[in-house]
């Protein structure tokens, strides 16, 4: 095997390096002070010991090491542990505000700016001959919608997030050079007090978390972010726009939209009720209603205009007029306040109606009457013409510099939030509809046994129901619990579209859909609460969109025939026109991976969104993907501006939606300044991945690309299956080397780590299983199979390597997998992986198991440095290789106290109360793995 190895260049990271040692230096002050001599002084024996042996390995001295983490007490381990976590979490801010100082430097000194900013996606633009009018088009159709859920992978506290953010801010203010050293030493004196603070904060929830809780947490990064950083997205982009198209008038429309699980996700969560989504649902809107207020009291401040020096527009004026009705309960003391400033006078009419639907929530929430809020707004909608009409009638005079300010970004979050905040969707597994349909046939007359309907049948027999629907008065009390707690959530559905916005709900998500019966089911639940059907006009209405969900491997493969069926359904295509002609189809990531590995589940999704596409062309149907993915490589993670770009060429239409899970939620929303850029590189990868919408059809990658991807593949599931499903003992290797059953008993999560209560691939859920193999420092789901595929593929053929340096060079979705796969390889660590290796009990099965992961592992890392040129893992990206191996010697020795905990945890000797000493510090070092190795679930 030949190839040119690229040496990687190390980046210039001095004030980076600087900045970690002032935050190690604060925290060594921090533990000696709190904690004591003898903690500090373990701290400092472990990280300077562990460091040396990344550097020259020293078998005698690793022992030395291991034999002194043996002698430390709990207590002591368990400050050990908090030390290493905490540091972990000051290097992720080190590293985020360096990144962001860079791109800011960048900005400053006018240079050409990096890939995936708006500067430098337009600018190609312009080159590839996109001209004004065409990307007026695109930006039409643009829709990015990054969806928010509770996965048991992010344990962060939200009093740690608050203290984290305190921290950012501060280390950002050391990087102003006009400050003077007086104020460099009071700063970092404030650094410490708030390290202080973070030390005495117990990071560990000392309760599993409830959805309340789950709710709050995804609310956070609203408030703490994501309320500024979307208006300064879209000035961003106008200013580019400007800059490259500085002679035509192009309009951006509000195009994100946000998403959540939280609070709708019942599949496998036995703790999400009807109540429970209507409360997240009311939760949402508080937050909104509460940023709303904010603003139009900030905006009343500037819009001071007197009536004797502008002449407002007559609709403006009419508007006012109408809403002087309420005066009296607006201006109780003096009616006739503002009489001369028109602006200032309308906004407090909207401040009083903003109160009352504030009013209004909060009583509902309380469990209040929520009736005599009579001037609350009925929805979004009129609130954001209200200031429409303002900002229309500053303009009329001359203002157009006024009205876009504040006001315009006050547009800008009501026309993205609405009055919900975020769009829910509702998930449910398909046999709970399959069940509650079956239960509420039985009281139809003459209606047949659901169950024993094949499913042609079944498809025959709902489209007749939804076409005319049966006379049917539904009894509940001969009902399953299950099955009445299902139909109670399309009414409820029904119930908050009116209470809450016509736009609260996002789509119906059904997990596992096997068969197009799936996805009638729920329609023919959901006309039962009225959600769909006829109006006064005899016209077809349709309230609620459907989601199928295809997650294994097998699914994948059938959803054109789902999909085939369901469009030929001349009921449901009527229906799906009414709602909009969007067919959103989501495609899992995580399960397909679990069930056939990184390379099938990877290659399986490329194919089914070709499939998907071509289908919903073929039928005229509008289509948006919606992308299941996780933080880690595993369950399809890594940086999105690639991902999006990745995807299989004229396959992305201006629309996109994904998960963010897990830790990714505070990795990219905690700070507004990343938020905004990791939005914008989303936004454009997202542009650049649409421009078939106004320019020639996109190319498919070339037939001899996929020929051999689909070799590669099924080499890699065989190989993936043939560890995971025919090597005996490798389940209890799993469970007995990875501390997965112990992630079960830690507060990060509401919803159980299993589906049942069973060892099986199957039960397990695919976020532990991926959390499971990164705590061991294995990483296995993101690599497993690809180096046999790849080493098979090569064969000592010098023309197939050209061939996948080819690929890599040219095919952005193969580059992409390499890339990702490189960084996980890189997370992994097989010395320490062995060491996890020993926990396996029956030493055959260790052998087994593990001498087919580590030769599979080095098999994978050297063809894949044949194939990047590359002379190490991620050469020609230094900044994230450095990155990654900065944490390592700081992750050795949380990982040799886990493999001890988990001996003594597991004991079978070990009294209760001996295993109760020993759960704490186990418990606090998967946290500070996770921490360490960041987008681990």
């Amino acid at each position: 095997m030949v190839s040119t190895a690229k040496k990687s260049t190390l980046p210039n990271d001095k004030k980076l390096r600087a900045r970690v040692k002032l935050f190690g230096n604060l925290l060594g002050n921090v533990i000696k002070n709190l904690a004591g001599a003898h903690v500090y002084e373990a701290v400092e024996k472990l990280r300077k010991g562990y460091i040396s042996l990344r550097k020259e390995d020293n078998p005698k001295k690793r022992a030395q090491l291991m034999a002194f983490i043996e002698t430390l007490d709990a207590d002591t381990l368990t400050q050990v542990v908090r030390a290493f976590s905490i540091y972990f979490s000051l290097i992720n801010i080190a590293e985020e505000d360096y990144q962001h100082l860079q791109r800011r430097e960048q900005v400053f000194n006018g240079k050409s700016l990096w890939t995936g900013s708006f500067d430098n996606t337009l600018e190609q633009f312009r080159l590839d001959g996109i001209d004004a009018s065409q990307l007026q088009d695109l930006l039409d159709e643009l829709a990015y919608v990054p969806v928010f859920t509770a996965h048991p992978t992010e344990s962060k506290r939200r009093s740690v997030m608050n203290a984290l953010r305190r921290i950012f801010l501060l280390n950002d203010k050391l990087n102003d050079t006009r400050i003077g050293k007086l104020q460099r030493a009071e700063l970092t004196e404030e650094l410490e007090t708030e390290i202080q603070q973070l030390w005495r904060t117990n990071e560990v929830r000392e309760h599993k978390p409830q959805v309340r809780d789950e709710i709050k947490n995804g609310m956070y990064y609203f408030r703490t972010s994501l309320f500024n950083a979307v208006p300064h997205i879209y000035r961003n982009l106008e200013r580019k726009i400007r800059k490259h198209y500085p002679n035509d008038s192009i309009t951006v429309p509000s195009f994100l939209r946000f998403g959540s699980w939280i609070g709708g996700d019942r599949d496998g969560n036995p703790f999400v009720k009807p109540d429970t989504t209507a409360m997240a649902l009311r939760m949402q809107t508080q937050v909104i209603l509460q940023e709303y207020i904010y603003r139009v009291v900030e905006v009343n401040k500037q819009l001071t205009h007197s009536i004797d020096l502008c002449t407002p527009t007559k609709s403006f004026m009419d508007s006012l007029e109408t809403d002087e009705n309420i005066r009296f309960e607006v201006y109780a003391a003096s009616p006739n306040a503002f009489s001369n400033a028109p602006y200032r006078r309308k906004l407090s009419f909207m401040h009083y109606r903003l109160q009352q639907n504030l009013a209004q929530v909060n009583a509902r929430l309380a469990g209040e009457s929520a009736e005599g809020f009579d001037q609350a707004y009925p929805s979004e909608k009129e609130f954001i013409a209200d200031l429409q009409l303002i900002r229309s009638s500053l303009i009329s005079h001359g203002d157009e510099n006024i009205a876009n300010g504040d006001l315009k970004d006050c547009i800008r979050v009501a026309e993205t939030f609405g009055f919900f905040l975020l769009k829910l969707d509702i998930r449910q597994e398909s046999t709970r509809h399959s069940d509650a349909v079956a239960d509420i046939i039985k009281q139809i007359s003459g209606a047949p046994d659901y169950n024993d309907l094949d499913e042609e049948q079944r498809q025959k027999l709902l489209s007749e129901y939804l076409k005319k629907p049966p006379e049917l008065s539904i009894d509940k009390k001969q009902l399953d619990e299950l099955n009445i707690e299902t139909l109670n959530v399309f009414e409820l559905i029904a119930n908050m579209r009116s209470e809450i916005s016509p736009n609260a709900f996002g789509e119906y998500v059904i997990s596992m859909t096997h068969a197009a019966s799936h996805v009638l089911e729920v329609m023919w639940l959901a006309t039962i609460a009225g959600l769909t059907g006829k109006d006064e006009n005899g016209e077809t209405f349709c309230q609620v969109k459907i989601s199928p969900l295809f997650e294994t491997i097998e699914d994948l493969e059938h959803i054109e025939e789902v999909l085939k069926a369901l469009f030929e359904n001349p009921i449901y295509k009527d229906l799906l026109k009414s709602s909009g002609n969007l067919q959103e189809v989501m495609l899992g990531y995580s399960d397909s991976c679990k069930d056939g590995g990184i390379m099938a589940s990877s290659w399986n999704l490329y194919d089914a969104q070709q499939k998907v596409i071509k289908l919903t062309d073929a039928f005229e149907i509008d289509c948006r993907l919606f992308h299941g993915r996780g933080g880690t490589i595993g369950r399809g993670g890594g940086p999105t501006h690639d991902a999006i770009l990745s995807q299989p060429e004229g396959t992305v239409h201006g629309q996109i939606k994904f998960t963010e899970q897990g830790e990714v939620l505070s990795y990219k929303y905690s700070n507004q300044e990343t938020a905004i850029y990791e939005l914008t590189m989303g936004v454009s990868g997202l542009m650049k991945a649409s421009k078939s919408v106004v320019t020639e059809k996109a190319k498919p990658a070339k037939s001899q690309f996929l020929q051999t991807m689909q070799a590669l593949t099924k080499d890699g599931e065989d190989t993936y299956r043939d560890l995971t499903d025919r090597t005996e003992g490798f389940l209890d290797y799993f469970y007995e080397t990875t501390p997965v059953t112990e992630i079960g008993l830690m507060n990060i999560g509401s919803r159980p780590s299993h589906r049942k209560a069973n060892r099986s691939k199957a039960s397990i859920r695919a976020i532990p299983w991926v959390f499971g193999w990164a705590q061991s420092r294995t990483t296995l789901p993101a690599w497993y199979g690809i180096g046999t595929a790849l080493a098979n593929f090569i064969d000592g053929k010098e023309e197939n390597v050209k061939l996948l340096q080819d690929m890599n060079a040219n095919w952005p979705y193969f580059k992409a997998m390499l890339n990702n796969t490189q960084m996980a390889l890189l997370k992994a660590d097989m010395s320490t992986a062995k060491e996890y290796s020993e926990l396996c009990e029956d030493k055959d099965v260790e052998q087994r198991v593990s001498t087919k992961i580590f030769d599979e592992y080095k098999r994978t890392v050297d063809n894949i440095l044949a194939i990047t040129c590359n002379e190490q893992l991620l050469s020609d990206s230094p900044t994230l290789s450095l990155s990654l191996q900065r944490r390592d010697p700081y992750l050795d020795p949380l990982s040799h106290i886990q493999i001890l905990m988990l001996t003594r945890y597991r004991d079978e000797q070990a009294t209760e109360n001996e295993q109760d000493t020993w759960i704490n510090p186990l418990l606090r070092t998967i946290s500070a793995v996770a921490a360490g190795m960041r987008n681990t679930g």
